[in-house]
């Protein structure tokens, strides 16, 4: 499905997959794309409604040339939610896409959010844990930084097909533009999220080297209700390694927070 998303780009229209019924859910993928979270939004549609985008750049979806920034994906996607008059919505986001939902809740001045999910999200400078350097490492060091079983999980380059190999270096072409300077944050957000007073879980991996749980605690300090959870045998992506136990604590928080669903 595609809709006009932003008066701000004309020329902008969003790819969405949407599932379920229920409390509004927007599933915010990273940069490794849409299946990185396409398991954690089926599981959520089974009581939710999700919404769950492809972010212009990635798997081949139109950028525009004047979208250069995290902050324009974020309004983007909140004109979104007020086109469609969606309220309490819950907003999950993974890595990058916890950046943007952060992003979002500082910005959303309709209220329309009511809750937040940020999954070993990037998006704030901490001046102790710096966000390792994703562009500088090879395959392998993608791997042991990303990954509680970095075995497990690491693909060689060589046995990765010419196509998908395309889309992963256009996704990180993307990514490059978006988040790429300053790298993976914005110096501003970290003392903007006080004023964020919606329930927000953030989850991490236990051995998530990119952006390490000291990091996610400090993360979830900022905001003005704000709480850390650490997933035991995880990395990067916990809805992926640890999917159980992600779920689990995401289904308590969507049951804990949001105007409507404390009713149900």
């Amino acid at each position: 499905m595609s809709i006009n998303a932003s008066a701000m780009y004309t020329d902008l229209s969003l790819t969405l997959s949407e599932a379920g019924t229920g409390r509004p859910v927007l599933v915010l993928h990273g940069g490794g794309g849409p299946a990185t979270v396409a398991g954690l939004a089926q599981h959520l549609s089974r009581t939710a409604h999700t919404i769950t985008p492809v972010h212009p750049g990635w798997d081949g979806a139109r950028r525009p040339a004047g979208l250069t920034g995290i902050d324009d994906l974020a309004l983007a996607y909140l004109h979104m939610l007020r086109e469609r008059r969606l309220r309490d919505v819950l907003v999950v986001g993974s890595s990058l896409g916890g950046w943007i939902a952060a992003e979002m809740a500082a910005r959303d001045s309709a209220g329309s959010i009511t809750g937040l999910v940020l999954i070993d999200a990037v998006g704030v400078q901490v001046e102790t844990e710096p966000i390792t350097d994703f562009f500088a490492l090879d395959a392998r060091g993608v791997a042991e930084h990303s990954w509680h079983d970095p075995d497990r999980y690491y693909l060689d380059p060589a046995g990765i097909p010419g196509e998908e190999l395309a889309r992963r270096q256009a996704n990180m072409a993307t990514m490059r533009i978006l988040a790429g300077d300053p790298y993976m944050h914005d110096p501003t957000l970290l003392r903007r999220l006080g004023q964020v007073q919606v329930p927000s879980l953030l989850l991490w991996g236990e051995s998530d080297r990119i952006v390490t749980p000291a990091y996610g605690a400090a993360y979830a300090a900022a905001f003005g209700d704000g709480r850390l959870e650490v997933v035991p045998k995880a990395g990067h992506l916990p809805q992926i390694e640890q999917p159980e136990a992600t779920f689990a604590l995401i289904d308590a928080h969507l049951r804990q927070s949001g105007s409507r669903s404390d009713q149900q």
